[in-house]
């Protein structure tokens, strides 16, 4: 897990900063780049190019996904609150399918741009990292959510998943 993941981590659980989200955003932001140049055997020339690309792609990915998760939420109160109209209904799903149409496009065209800067090899690295990434995350949340369950700190505005 390492440093970034211990800071991810007592971030996530609400140690540190007001916004915790953003604070996490960035210690992942700083894990990547901190692996980047190694894990893909970039020149000094190709991390300089690279390091805002990859900025980028990380912005677009979290943008679309607050966009959509924005519109869920107002989905579920309303829902919830049952005073959902079908006219605002209709518009948030509206938001949340647009949401979902962007991102494979956005992010393509991201990836487009890191690609024209590494070798095949280097891009198949950088896959392989990002996959990386997404399990340590996905480890992190489920470590956490242990964590506030024992704890009892379980977010009361969190979602619930029904039981299976």
């Amino acid at each position: 897990m390492g440093f970034y993941g211990a800071l991810l981590a007592a971030s996530l659980l609400g140690a540190g900063p007001e916004r915790p989200r953003d604070e996490a955003f960035k210690m992942i932001d700083a894990y990547i780049v901190s692996n980047l140049q190694e894990s893909l055997d970039l020149t000094d020339d190709q991390f300089v190019k690279l390091l805002p690309l990859v900025k980028r792609l990380q912005t677009d990915r979290r943008a679309v996904l607050q966009r959509r998760q924005q519109a869920l939420m107002e989905l579920r109160r309303l829902l919830a609150s049952g005073g959902a109209t079908e006219a605002r209904v209709t518009e948030l799903l509206g938001e949340v399918k647009a949401a979902e149409k962007d991102e494979p496009g956005l992010l393509r065209k991201d990836r487009d741009a890191i690609d024209a800067v590494l070798s095949p090899v280097q891009q198949a690295k950088f896959r392989v990292l990002e996959v990386e990434v997404e399990h340590k995350i996905r480890e992190l949340m489920t470590q956490i959510r242990t964590e506030r369950r024992k704890q009892g700190q379980a977010r009361p505005d969190a979602p619930r998943r029904p039981e299976q």
